[in-house]
């Protein structure tokens, strides 16, 4: 790695200042031949930078790591975690560095963060590389939950880097550039209760506080008062999943964030034939990250930062576990919520339709979909052309046409917002296929099919001509779909 003479780009290192015990200065291993794939401008220009400079050789170094700003260290940060229920006490950036801090155009701090740039103290065995195909899934997915205003992490640019990758085959390297308000997760915390050392837990947790969550140093219990504003970011985080149909994969406590940005674009995919059950990840064999138990799973892991935060919440151990109880408390109510504000919008129905109306409509419309399998996607954008007054693109779905025109006079008693609809529900996701087709296509050195799938599903709610393909379910011989974590 070298220093760069003038790079336009300042790189603070809070983080790694205020919490050095989380923070292992290190080096990305060096790209034999980097060549910049993807790059996105708009999010370049947020960050005060000019894309450009990126395209530059000394740009496309700085995202691989082999330059960096005079006065930059880069850290693999340390974090614990539950992965599938079983706890790691040392996880950490394995093949990650976190290059620093950019203030944005909008004075907000943002880290620079890379992925794949090679083995780390964290390692554990692994090679600390990423191939093409996986980082390039992130983009995709990533740029996508940007665009339908889900929270999220944001994939800058992928770089290739002429090396090999071995996995069940040898595959083309790469690295990842993402910016996140931070990474700061569930699992920072649990790594930093076990070490035993209160005042780095209260270090970590004011550090989160001025980052995220400002309003909590006010509080008379800033620890519990950041509990509970956790909760309620994750209560909302994962209803907007629920509600657009994205099965994350594998929801581990290192991969739930303390801002409420969904992080870590491994084995997702946005769910099709609508069903409870579904799972996409290779890895998960038992169902544990499904669609349908994301609300458990987050809440599972809710109570592990409540775990480590305990110390802090109050000195009296079974009183600071029924104060962190009560926090907890808050998330099904708030997911509660969040889902049915969501899910009234969808409907195109106003808040004058209670809770009491819409859960019974809601439950009878989702049992006919898991009955019929029905793509979720699609359906909701054809029940918009029955808020208009033909209903047959939307009852053709379903294999009960006779339960669906009973639950449709129902519905439309309730005169639904056609117009509202097709502001919430999206017309064009990442479909699995045209996903792997993408891939496949830049794998091969054809960036073509990439950067057009990008192009749509930067505009999700927007019909527009000539993109029917976007819009429709993968083809029947397409097959089960199954996702991988890339390592």
């Amino acid at each position: 790695m070298s220093a760069a003479p003038t790079p336009p780009i300042v790189l603070d290192g809070t983080f790694a200042r205020e919490l050095p015990e989380l923070a292992v200065p290190w080096q990305a291993e060096p790209a034999p031949e980097p060549q910049l794939l993807v790059l996105d401008d708009a999010l370049a220009a947020e960050l005060g930078l000019d894309p450009a400079w990126f395209r530059s050789p000394d740009g496309v170094r700085l995202l691989v790591g082999d330059l960096v700003p005079d006065g930059a260290t880069p850290v693999a940060q340390a974090y614990a975690g539950h992965q599938f229920g079983g706890y790691s006490p040392r996880l950490g950036d394995g093949r990650a560095l976190l290059l620093g801090e950019i203030v944005d155009l909008d004075g907000r701090r943002r880290d620079l963060h890379l992925k794949g740039s090679g083995r780390t103290p964290f390692a554990r065995g692994g090679d600390g590389l990423a191939a093409v195909g996986p980082m390039l899934r992130e983009v995709v997915v990533s740029r996508a939950m940007h665009a339908l205003g889900i929270p999220t992490t944001r994939s800058l640019a992928v770089v290739a880097t002429g090396r090999p990758v071995q996995r069940e085959t040898a595959l083309s390297g790469a690295v990842l550039a993402r910016v996140a308000s931070s990474h700061l997760r569930v699992g920072s915390f649990q790594y930093a209760r076990a070490t035993g050392d209160v005042d780095l837990l209260r270090r970590l947790a004011d550090h989160a506080i001025d980052r995220h969550h400002p309003a909590a140093a006010e509080d008379a219990n800033p620890a519990l008062a950041l509990l509970r504003a956790v909760v309620a970011a994750q209560a909302a985080l994962v209803a907007r999943w629920m509600l657009v149909g994205f099965v994350h994969g594998v929801m581990n406590t290192d991969n739930m964030t303390i801002s409420g940005e969904t992080i870590d674009y491994g084995p997702c995919a946005f769910m099709e034939a609508f069903d409870p059950a579904t799972v996409y990840s290779s890895i998960d064999e038992r169902g544990r990250y499904s669609y349908g138990n994301q609300p458990v799973a987050a809440e599972w892991n809710l109570a592990r930062l409540a775990e480590a935060l305990l110390p802090l919440i109050h000195d009296d151990q079974e009183q600071a576990v029924a104060l962190a109880t009560e926090a907890l408390g808050d998330f099904r109510p708030r997911y509660g919520a969040a889902w049915s504000a969501g899910m009234r919008a969808k409907l195109g129905l106003g808040d004058a339709v209670d809770d009491g109306v819409l859960g019974p409509l809601a439950d009878d419309l989702l049992t006919q979909l898991r009955s019929s399998r029905v793509d979720h996607t699609s359906f909701f954008r054809a029940l918009a052309t029955a808020a208009r007054g033909d209903g047959a693109p939307a009852r053709a779905l379903v294999v009960d046409g006779a339960g669906f025109d009973a639950w449709a006079e129902r519905w439309l008693a309730l005169a639904p917002d056609a117009g509202l609809m097709d502001r919430v529900n999206p017309i064009y996701l990442p479909r699995n296929h045209l996903v792997e087709e993408a891939l496949a296509a830049a794998t091969d050195g054809d960036l073509g099919p990439l950067d057009r799938l990008l192009e749509v599903v930067a505009a999700p709610y927007d019909e527009r001509p000539g993109l029917e393909r976007y819009a429709s379910p993968a083809p029947a011989d397409f097959g089960a779909y199954t996702t991988f974590c890339g390592t």
